[in-house]
């Protein structure tokens, strides 16, 4: 029997209070997804949307049955999941294509898997192929394609086994803009043509655009551990125009759920420096902060468009959130909901020269980042003002998994050595007060 919603669809994957749970390599339990409660219907486009580390691909996957939960139930039409799902087929963002196989060989894996007999693997293979619009191509080799033909061979092959639901993760963000655009176009040619076997498309996505354009469903995650953080139906006409209003106020409307306060990942940590600072480079920061002077002063406004100011851009989910967040927390921008301005010392970095914004960031670096004023105070208390990296890397790892330490730790390592408030050897691996300057000694 199917089950009927409430809404009378039908569910053809259920999620009910599925935990994911790794091991650190100390040991220690690191929950990456918590409590998610989610459907996909039959005749529905479902675009899961959130950063990354937000466990969407993990997820994907414990749909799929290539991994366990930890706790929780999945079923696929009523049935646990407990293993690999046969109707169900995967794209990835890499095309993982074996090279030394032609397109039609690669295509015809999945059934050669599956014991079917050689002729009907290349009748299969070849209407799939000519299905995704490579018919011609049959005999060519990986390294002849471009990338979006490459992806378009990942798509046959998922297609060629006749699935119920195709599992999308991130399967265009590999290409350019308008190879992603025409792939995407074509797929929902496709399914608006119900010439294929498929009821159900799942993708995960970090770009807004791309789940506005094709979801009839956007669900939002929140991260560190991944959680659903807002649902969002999606009842736009086919094919739909990215400058329409009433598509522009939905992706504003998903900016603002992804950048209020609460649903951000959490910065800072109470336990003093080991606060997970996101990555972000000193040139993009300057960047960023310099765009939003500029349409401060072109629009004549204070608050500025998180969406436009991405668009303008050209930055993703997760190229733009962490560069505000580093803003943030180094007082040179304040962004609530969708909008985003300078703060008086963010204005004075724009302004300021090459020194000056040194002398800004070092302030600042030192004022808000424990991290940073930690480092710079072990380097003076030390008679030879060095120290080696391994000694906070350590600290680091009591609060943080290792990788996590790691990364944390290259990035304020990056802005103190922009700062000039330390220097780093990475021959050596050791850090020191070679060369600081001494304006930021204080």
């Amino acid at each position: 029997m199917k089950t009927i919603t409430d809404f009378g669809r039908t569910e053809i994957i259920r999620l009910r209070g599925v935990q994911k749970t790794f091991r650190t390599p100390d040991g220690e339990p690191l929950k990456i997804i918590d409590g998610v409660d989610l459907s996909l219907y039959e005749g529905e486009i479902l675009v899961m949307l959130g950063r990354s580390g937000s466990g969407k691909s993990t997820l994907l996957r414990i749909m799929a049955g290539l991994i366990e939960a930890s706790a929780g139930e999945v079923s696929y039409r009523e049935r646990p999941v407990t293993g690999p799902v046969p109707g169900m087929a995967m794209v990835f963002q890499s095309f993982a294509l074996f090279p030394w196989l032609t397109v039609l060989e690669n295509v015809e894996l999945g059934l050669e898997a599956r014991g079917a007999p050689r002729d009907e693997r290349q009748r299969r293979a070849l209407a799939a192929i000519d299905l995704i619009g490579l018919d011609g191509f049959e005999s060519a080799y990986p390294r002849e394609l471009s990338g979006g033909m490459r992806q378009r061979v990942g798509f046959a092959r998922a297609l060629v086994i006749d699935p119920d639901v195709l599992l999308m993760d991130e399967a265009f963000s590999a290409l350019d803009v308008l190879t992603a655009e025409n792939l995407r176009t074509d797929l929902l040619d496709l399914w608006e043509e119900r010439s294929t076997s498929l009821r159900g498309l799942l993708l995960v996505s970090h770009n807004i655009e791309e789940a506005v354009l094709m979801a009839d469903r956007i669900v939002i995650f929140a991260s560190n551990p991944g959680r659903v953080a807002a649902e969002i139906p999606v009842r736009l006409a086919q094919p739909r125009n990215r400058e329409a209003p009433e598509f522009r106020a939905l992706v504003d409307q998903i900016y603002a759920i992804m950048t209020r306060r609460q649903e951000m990942p959490p910065t800072r940590r109470a336990d003093g420096f080991a606060w997970r600072v996101p990555s972000a480079a000193i040139n993009r920061l300057a960047g960023l902060l310099e765009a939003i002077a500029q349409r401060q002063e072109t629009d004549e406004e204070e608050d500025v468009s998180l969406p436009e100011l991405a668009d303008d851009m050209q930055l993703s989910i997760d190229d733009i959130f962490p560069l505000v967040e580093a803003l943030e927390i180094l007082d040179l921008a304040r962004a609530e909901e969708r909008w985003i301005s300078l703060t008086p010392i963010g204005q004075r970095f724009v302004d300021g020269d090459t020194q000056e914004r040194k002398q800004i960031f070092a302030r600042q670096l030192l004022k808000h980042v424990p991290l940073a004023a930690h480092i710079r105070h072990v380097l003076d208390e030390r008679p030879n003002h060095r120290a080696p990296l391994d000694r906070f890397l350590s600290e680091l790892e009591d609060h943080l998994s290792e990788s996590e330490a790691e990364r944390v730790l290259d990035a304020v390592i990056n802005w103190g050595r922009y700062a000039e408030i330390f220097a780093y050897d990475d021959d050596s691996e050791t850090l020191s007060l070679e060369n600081p300057g001494a304006e930021h000694a204080a």
